[in-house]
């Protein structure tokens, strides 16, 4: 004789291997929350990234007019082959202009194709009052700060 199990269910149990489709639609669901609020810091991020190129690249014209500068502070007004600097060209910088007096020298950086609505265009500004050693520079934009990195944020 057989011996016979109350508690066993005669069902034969099958084991799940795979995701319900609810479970499914709830991943789907945080993934597509996630990229839409990380889809614009990421923009902004790359956006920046390139305007930070422009202040790269600018870095050899504010040496070059230092330099220009210390051997002759009595210069009235500067261009970028007077100061030694020619601009090589960039995806993402169209011009760097080189101008004013050597007391108060002016970088001007015009971006474009960094993707903002409007490119910014960033202004070094040079302080080289008499008997100094060096320039300070100051940075300042014509368009919204989001888009410029920190050190021209006014």
């Amino acid at each position: 004789m057989k011996p016979t199990f109350s508690h066993c269910s005669p069902r034969i149990h099958r084991l799940s291997g795979g995701f319900t489709l609810i479970e499914l639609m709830i991943v789907i669901a945080v993934i597509a929350i996630i990229l839409t609020l990380a889809l614009p810091v990421y923009s902004n991020y790359t956006i920046r990234a390139k305007v930070g190129e422009a202040l790269g690249l600018a870095a050899s014209a504010k040496t070059s007019v230092a330099a220009t500068c210390i051997e002759d502070p009595t210069i009235l007004s500067l261009s970028p082959s007077l100061a030694g600097y020619a601009f090589g060209g960039s995806q993402y910088v169209e011009s760097i202009l080189v101008e004013g007096p050597c007391t108060a020298p002016v970088i001007t950086i015009q971006t474009w194709q960094t993707g903002a609505e409007t490119d910014p265009i960033l202004t070094l500004t040079g302080n080289y009052p008499p008997g100094s050693s060096s320039i300070t520079w100051t940075c300042t934009t014509n368009g919204s700060n989001i888009y410029v990195p920190q050190t021209c944020r006014s």
